[in-house]
């Protein structure tokens, strides 16, 4: 029978239950006779159908994305109902896909795997790494100034996309009677629930306005704490609302970060009228120093952090105007950004622009990590003068930065965002109580002096703090007792050695591996590796180029693994080389001799290294690299050419392990200046057309290239059957149809789905990319097809089979997914359970014949499957001879809606089975 039954149980009760579905996932095709996943169905109606996935409980609303996904392959994000269980994604986005191996993701981490029992996490040899030394200066300790502390509302603003206009309201904490103008640092919160009950404990929506009995949930106050430190420092504060964004971000396909970076600047904007005209300012503008705009730190909680990274992107390379929600002049300057565990779906950072990254290492939320190529993706991009920092904190989670989602300190229902299952062990590492688990007033303590820190280093210009943020080994006691680690690109670092550019690796056990590929021997972590990279985060491609590692492997020491870039560097004026290197969690003891040679073959040993791996579990991103240095004074002595450096060269001095090194850079004390470098942008757009009735049109995928000056771009085209792409290099120039990408849309009469032909950018060298995704969607323009159910055999004798035709009047180009429902008869004796095939009824109910009862009580609601291309499927009942004289029986079955209701102008159908004489 080609058919797939998608079950829900009838059960007994009013109403429908959710399914009790095979255990195996299969294709969602009619090839095979597998069921969905459990959880899954499709729902809608044709013309409209959907996937839909639900989960056993609320998903927590957090920042990651989440994804439907087929092995490796995304499928697309689908849309959250309001009851935070619920996801569907509109099968247009799945065209022409084999659905096997359905799986729900966030950030990288199963949402819809259930364990199959307590496990061990392979984290029982997880410790705190080492204390670092005390830095001269201490950015978390308060400063001289008396603060003071307000709030302004403003009318709210409308923005592209979004039909509800967002708020303009912000807390203001600044110095009070400081003189002259002072830096201005700005907040954005990441994605929250928007609304809630009070006076429940866990009552809390998505609506924007709130409804009635609900209040504002305001994540804007989330920051006082950060905000009071450094008002008394000396910096003006604002922490604004998005909550209007957050409800409504699903529908862009960025996600939201265009509105939030339109967000930020329409209050930039604001704050540079207040600066002109003080009269015109809310009262606690007037009360508060005056704000010096061309010294803006922007800081961004998870979306927040993607949000604040295009503001300060779309302040230097000025965003398509159909798209921005500020038309106005820039009339500030941002000269930095912290991003606390950040979102970065676009991996479009800015890379002259610096940068901190907080990492929080046990992040229920975004768990992998992703914020690690705000560090990653700018090497090489530009000049590479702006410093990019990750700062990663063992032991913090990802609410617990904002007090507003803290639980005990927030006015409405909040949560710890680490994962918990009570049926298994506690997670070694992040299980509240945990010696490695910060408690919510330590995170939060340390995540105000590493904020602290960025905003003196980027608008004081005191290098002092520079050793917290570069990978130099100082710790701030403020931030006690929290162990941090940190590395950094950029700054006064050159000569890099990277795993790209036509770099060439050599030596036993030592290659260069992909970030991301579905080849394990090609990929730098195998897919059962236990925890994940934050190097390693997936875009929107299964296979990367250009994002990579060197990967060694040993089990005797003293095989060197050599790395030869493409020409030699130059380590000139230099004075150490740092590299940033990773080994498996909880791993200790990792020993390197790191040797340079240059063009002439001199060769120098420059010191020994040695490590131990981050505290981690399966739940957590801990392959990090860390920042390792040895200095070059070796090089003076073997008289090497620091000009001309050809190799280097890392000798396992352990017995045996694992490493992976990120790059390698000759380093120097100090922070350049920093000065950004006309680019040109790169924006992707979307065309929706119509695909006809006939003959083949061709159209482009819209791209706009604005800016100035000339560079590189990757442009990776998605095949919409398959999710496999192709890419390629591409020079790009303001004006230019560079990115030429032509797509066929082929007309038909045929009912079928949307069909979106995608590409995805990256940028490469000398180049920005705002909107990285976007094609040409082929819209489907042909009638439904006319369903009919119709009897084929409704009147047999026991022992035979029951027969009826479910039909279409034409074929179809996709697979199509109709209900039918075994309901009570209404006259006469109804078939029961042991009346018909056992195995038939366990296949397609999961049921078993004991009791006998109705055939109507035992779950009978089936999705039948009519192939691409076919008409028909039926849909048999094999009853079974038994020695029983019974009268005639009979059973009733209805084409039903995406409810299991019977359809109201489709009569329901009778089949009849006779007694054996």
């Amino acid at each position: 029978m080609t058919a797939v039954a998608v079950l829900a149980a009838l059960a007994g009760s009013p109403g429908l239950a959710q399914a009790q579905q095979p255990s195996h996932a299969g294709p969602l095709s009619a090839r095979n006779d597998n069921g969905l996943p459990p959880g899954w169905r499709i729902d809608g109606e044709r013309g409209g159908r959907e996937l839909v996935w639900r989960a056993p409980k609320a998903v927590p609303m957090g920042d990651a994305r989440v994804e439907f996904r087929t092995g490796n392959r995304l499928l697309g994000v689908p849309k959250p109902a309001k009851d935070g269980r619920t996801f569907r994604l509109a099968l247009d986005k799945a065209a022409s896909t084999e659905l096997t191996n359905l799986q729900v993701t966030a950030a990288g981490r199963r949402l819809d795997a259930a364990a199959d029992g307590p496990r061990e996490s392979g984290a029982r040899g997880a410790r705190l790494p080492a204390q670092a030394p005390a830095n001269g200066v201490d950015p978390g300790e308060p400063g001289s100034y008396r603060t003071v502390t307000g709030e302004y509302d403003l009318d709210p603003v409308r923005l592209p996309g979004f039909a509800t206009p967002v708020e303009m309201r912000a807390q203001v904490v600044a110095p009070k009677g400081a003189t002259g103008s002072r830096p201005l640092a700005l907040f954005l919160h990441g994605r929250h629930a928007t609304c809630y009950k009070p006076g429940s404990e866990d009552d809390v929506t998505i609506d924007w306005p709130c409804a009635d009995g609900y209040k504002p949930i305001p994540s804007d106050k989330g920051y006082l704490r950060d905000q009071k430190l450094l008002a008394s420092q000396g910096y003006v504060t604002v922490s604004i609302s998005a909550n209007g964004i957050n409800a409504q971000d699903w529908q862009p396909e960025d996600a939201g970060a265009q509105a939030r970076s339109s967000l930020v600047r329409q209050h930039l904007a604001h704050w540079a009228d207040w600066t002109a005209h003080r009269s015109t300012a809310p009262a606690v503008v007037r009360e508060a120093a005056r704000a010096d705009l061309s010294r803006v730190l922007l800081v961004g909680h998870s979306r927040g952090g993607e949000g604040v990274n295009r503001a300060a992107m779309d302040s230097l390379y000025p965003p398509p105007a159909a798209q921005d929600g500020y038309r106005g002049p820039v009339r500030w300057k941002v000269r930095g950004t912290v991003l606390i565990g950040p979102t970065i779906f676009g991996q479009n950072p800015v890379a002259d622009v610096p940068s901190v990254t907080l990492l929080p290492g046990c992040d229920g939320d975004v768990s992998d990590l992703q914020g690690e190529d705000f560090v990653d993706g700018t090497r090489g991009v530009s000049k590479g003068t702006a410093l990019h920092s990750a700062v990663y904190m063992v032991g913090a989670n990802h609410n617990f930065f904002n007090s507003e989602w803290t639980p005990g300190e927030a006015e409405a229902p909040a949560q710890d965002d680490f994962w918990s299952d009570p049926d298994q062990q506690p997670d070694p590492v992040c299980s509240p109580g945990a010696a490695t688990r910060l408690t919510a007033a330590q995170q939060h303590k340390a995540g105000s002096t590493y904020i602290a820190a960025a905003a003196r280093l980027f608008l004081a210009d005191d290098d002092r703090v520079l050793p917290l943020l570069d990978g130099s080994g100082r710790r701030a006691p403020s931030a006690d007792p929290a162990r941090v680690l940190t590395h950094a690109v950029g700054g006064r670092r050159g000569g890099g050695f990277l795993p790209d550019a036509g770099a060439k690796v050599t030596g036993a056990g030592a290659r260069l591996c992909s970030a991301i590929d579905p080849n394990p021997a090609v990929a730098c972590l195998g897919p059962d590796t236990p925890g994940s990279s934050p190097h390693f985060a997936w875009w929107e491609t299964e296979k990367e180029t250009g994002r990579g590692a060197v990967a060694l492997k040993w089990s005797a020491p003293g095989t060197a693994a050599r790395v030869t870039p493409a020409k030699p560097l130059s380590l000139r004026g230099a004075q150490k080389l740092a590299l940033r290197v990773f080994v498996p969690p909880n791993t200790t003891g990792t020993k390197f001799d790191v040797s340079v040679t240059d063009s002439s073959n001199r060769r120098a040993t420059l010191g020994r290294v040695e490590m131990a791996g981050l505290p981690g579990s399966e739940y957590t991103a801990s392959y990090w690299a860390q920042e390792l240095r040895v200095p070059l004074t070796a090089t003076t002595r073997a008289g090497l050419d620091l000009r001309h450096v050809k190799s280097l060269e890392l000798t396992p001095r352990s017995h045996s392990g694992r490493a992976w090194m990120m790059d390698a850079w000759g380093w120097a004390p100090g922070t350049p200046a920093v000065r950004a470098a006309a680019l040109p942008r790169v924006d992707v757009g979307r065309t929706v057309v119509k695909e006809g009735d006939s003959g083949t049109r061709t159209y482009r995928v819209p791209v706009t290239i604005s800016g100035h000056g000339s560079g590189q771009v990757r442009v990776y085209v998605l095949d919409p059957g398959s999710g496999r792409s192709t890419s390629r290099l591409v020079t790009v120039r303001p004006g230019s149809n560079a990115i030429d990408v032509p797509v066929e849309v082929k007309g038909d009469t045929n009912y079928g789905e949307d069909v979106e032909h995608d590409i995805a950018v990256k940028a490469v060298r000398n180049s920005v990319v705002g909107q990285h995704r976007g094609g040409v969607t082929a819209e489907n323009d042909d009638p439904e097809p006319v369903l009919t159910l119709s009897p084929v055999a409704d009147k047999v004798t026991e022992g035979e089979t029951l027969t009826w035709r479910l039909s279409i009047d034409a074929p179809t180009t996709v697979d199509l997914w109709e209900p039918v429902r075994v309901l009570p008869v209404t006259e006469g004796t109804e078939l029961s359970t042991k009346d018909v095939d056992a195995q038939w009824l366990k296949d397609w109910s999961g049921d078993v014949p004991d009791p006998e009862r109705p055939l109507s009580d035992a779950n009978l609601w089936v999705w039948m499957n009519i192939p691409a291309g076919s008409t028909s499927v039926d849909f048999v009942v094999p009853t079974v001879q038994d020695q029983l004289a019974e009268p005639t029986e009979s059973m009733r079955l209805a084409l039903t809606d995406r409810n299991a209701e019977p359809l109201p102008d489709r009569p329901a159908l009778t089949g009849t089975v006779l007694d054996r004489p």
